[in-house]
């Protein structure tokens, strides 16, 4: 695999999501906890992981302030809380995650959905959002997307610096219908989430609602994976790699394990992989005619 120019290595195209919460390991003290964290950001730092990203709800924003490695190498992402909590709340609460973060600016603030940003208060709020940057709380702005959203006609119409799309191999819609290629003309930098379709690829994990009805070709994606001896955790990863725009994969990790597990995989040689035929995509779910959500809009 040809490592991008702009990447000193390929973990730098990581940016990591902590899941703080118990969901993928055994419940654990508080203290514990941020024992655990701090060995999670600690490996990731060592590892080559420039960049995490953060949200406004739950306890995850304070126990990173707690865990950071010192001195931190990453650059943070912020999120907003949603408009419909008033646009005071919503440039109060990003202010707030800095504080909680124990930090004095961070890298990028997003609006939470592109919605927020069609709706009659949408040019007020993307105000406030652009004040905290020209006061030099961050970096930069943006907002995050699904292909439905049109993220390319708003991106023309806002300037953002960073937009954030839904992406993986098993739907490569955001490839597929040009919206990553536009916003690449753009300039605009683009994180990608769901890089592991919501656990989607993984044997074993429980199927994501946006999969109902389509058991049978994941299971032929993942037996297509096997019979070619390659680890999906490496061909989601090698997918983000190889899409154009050097894109930042967002990638979800509860615990220095899976940490360093992503990063082997995230430095293991490229597969030999026609990306296309594990675009489930491509394909109208079943369950489509039944009124449930399309993939792309919900994976």
């Amino acid at each position: 695999m040809t490592i991008p120019a702009t990447r000193a290595t390929p973990a730098s195209a990581l940016a990591l999501a902590v899941v703080t919460e118990p969901l993928r390991a055994a419940p654990a003290a508080p203290g514990a906890r941020e024992e655990n964290l701090r060995a999670l950001l600690q490996t990731a730092a060592d590892g080559g992981v420039r960049a995490v990203v953060s949200r406004p709800d739950g306890d995850e924003e304070r126990l990173l302030g707690h865990a950071w490695p010192f001195p931190s190498p990453f650059e943070v992402t912020v999120r907003t809380v949603a408009s419909t909590e008033g646009l005071d709340r919503v440039e109060a609460r990003a202010r707030r995650s800095l504080e909680r973060m124990g930090l004095p600016r961070a890298e990028v603030l997003l609006v939470s959905a592109a919605a927020d940003l069609a709706g009659s208060e949408g040019r007020a709020l993307w105000d406030r959002v652009q004040g905290l940057k020209d006061r030099g709380l961050f970096r930069k702005v943006g907002f995050v997307a699904e292909v439905d959203d049109g993220p390319a006609l708003l991106a023309r119409r806002l300037s953002p610096d960073v937009v954030r799309l839904s992406c993986n191999l098993l739907d490569q819609a955001a490839f597929r219908s040009g919206e990553l290629e536009a916003l690449n003309g753009l300039g605009v930098q683009v994180q990608l989430s769901s890089v592991f379709a919501k656990g989607a690829l993984f044997a074993g994990s429980a199927t994501p609602e946006a999969w109902h009805g389509r058991e049978l070709e994941l299971s032929r994606a993942r037996r297509r994976l096997a019979e070619a001896r390659i680890d999906p955790m490496q061909a989601a990863l090698a997918y983000g790699l190889s899409l154009p725009g050097d894109p930042r994969l967002v990638v979800s990790v509860a615990s220095a394990a899976e940490m360093r597990a992503i990063l082997a995989a995230v430095h293991a040689p490229a597969p030999n992989l026609d990306w296309t035929e594990l675009d489930l995509g491509r394909r109208a779910p079943a369950a489509e005619t039944t009124g449930a959500r399309s993939v792309s809009s919900a994976a």
